[in-house]
């Protein structure tokens, strides 16, 4: 997709995700700084939101804590199921862009009503009123989103994440800010193999597999917003531990930075066992047809993200679907009113 056709420039959506790019080359890491202290002195955050607002962001940012190995315990949930939880002795991180959603909300004042002082906001917007219930919030840069379909917020919000643990070590070397703009570049722009988008236009159910990291969740419920299509996410090597029972051959499964270990069970189960049509999103060459993506390491689920928008926005437009507007769902899924 680009912005010189008007099929693609007509829209929005084509536009914001095309925002993201700039976005990247403007973040400032350092922003995040103001609270790096505080929660290093709990040494246990919980990032919370709801919809696109957390699944990338936070389970990006749980995974490379993780493998990081950082002293610092990083956690997500749900704001409804982490109402239940005992929060006491952790930051919390609250996103919502517009920070008008009713469960990140009441979560948000629930803690203050705990005296929690370690609850932070991340928005796009100045007073709201989930600003108005936490100690400290962080407007982000992007500014309002027109599509429902949230794209642009979601990079911006992991790099504020990342950008928290880059901090605690492991930053990224210098000039990573114009590779990883260079390279979203291409996995938005390039040309995608209209076989695949022709197959996954026919599918009655386009299914996403790859790591818990938010990068196959998200593009599952972007499925959803932009193509209107039923879509499924399989974590890990889910994809073959009972699913293919009930797969339909018509469908489509892209696996997101395939295991190198796990291809051949995926060929096996899914490609020979149920006629599946598999396809791969890397950033290497896989045994399954591969949407290649540029090569920035610890960044690579940036480019995984943006490689399956462009695919996503192929296959809306193969649909006749306007990108902008789905029938059902909204900007602010459920709405805070007092």
């Amino acid at each position: 997709m680009n912005l010189e056709q008007e099929k693609y420039a007509h829209f929005a959506l084509v536009r914001e995700m095309m925002d993201a790019i700039h976005l990247v080359e403007e973040f400032d890491p350092a922003r995040s700084a103001a609270v790096l202290a505080a929660i290093q002195k709990t040494g246990r955050l919980l990032l919370t939101g709801e919809g696109s607002s957390r699944i990338f962001p936070a389970k990006n940012a749980v995974r490379k804590a993780l493998t990081l190995g950082l002293d610092l315990a990083v956690a997500t949930e749900g704001s409804r199921q982490a109402a239940g939880y005992d929060l006491s002795r952790y930051a919390v991180f609250c996103a919502s862009n517009s920070g008008k959603t009713r469960e990140v909300i009441l979560l948000a004042q629930k803690l203050a009503a705990e005296g929690n002082p370690n609850r932070f906001a991340l928005c796009a917007h100045h007073g709201t009123p989930l600003e108005q219930t936490c100690v400290r919030t962080f407007v982000l840069n992007c500014g309002g989103e027109k599509a429902v379909a949230a794209t642009k917020s979601v990079v911006e919000q992991a790099l504020f994440y990342d950008s928290l643990l880059w901090q605690m070590g492991s930053a990224p070397q210098a000039g990573w800010q114009r590779k990883l703009a260079d390279a979203m570049r291409t996995a938005l722009t390039m040309p995608i193999d209209p076989a695949i988008i022709a197959a996954a236009a026919k599918a009655p159910t386009i299914y996403f597999a790859g790591y818990n990291d938010g990068v196959a969740e998200e593009l599952t419920l972007k499925t959803n917003e932009i193509t209107r299509k039923k879509s499924d996410f399989l974590e890990g090597t889910y994809a073959v531990h009972g699913i293919e029972e009930v797969m339909d051959p018509a469908d489509v499964l892209f696996v997101i930075d395939p295991i190198a270990s796990e291809t051949a069970k995926l060929q096996e189960a899914l490609v020979k066992g149920v006629g599946l049509t598999v396809i791969a999103i890397s950033a290497q060459e896989t045994p399954f047809p591969t949407i290649r993506v540029p090569e920035a390491g610890a960044l690579n689920p940036y480019l995984f993200l943006t490689a399956g928008w462009n695919l996503l926005v192929e296959i809306g437009l193969a649909l006749g679907i306007d990108l902008d507007k789905p029938q059902r769902a909204r900007k602010v899924g459920n709405e805070f009113t007092g």
